[in-house]
């Protein structure tokens, strides 16, 4: 039951994050270990924040309504 639960969570998580654009971090890191093992990961929080800012602008701000 617990099991059941917690892949609900899992995929109602990963579907939210989808949904606002922010890819999966696991996704990212499998892609850069196998199709770019020279380049350095982000962690996580630069990895967010570089998502964010891809898709509402930089600095932080969103300078946009949609």
């Amino acid at each position: 039951m617990d099991n059941k639960i917690t892949q609900m969570i899992h995929h109602f998580s990963r579907s939210m994050r989808l949904m606002v654009g922010v890819p999966e971090y696991d996704t990212y890191v499998a892609h850069m270990k196998n199709s770019h093992p020279d380049q350095p990961i982000m962690s996580y929080p630069k990895f967010f924040r570089e998502r964010q800012e891809s898709r509402y602008g930089g600095n932080g701000k969103i300078s946009r309504c949609c």
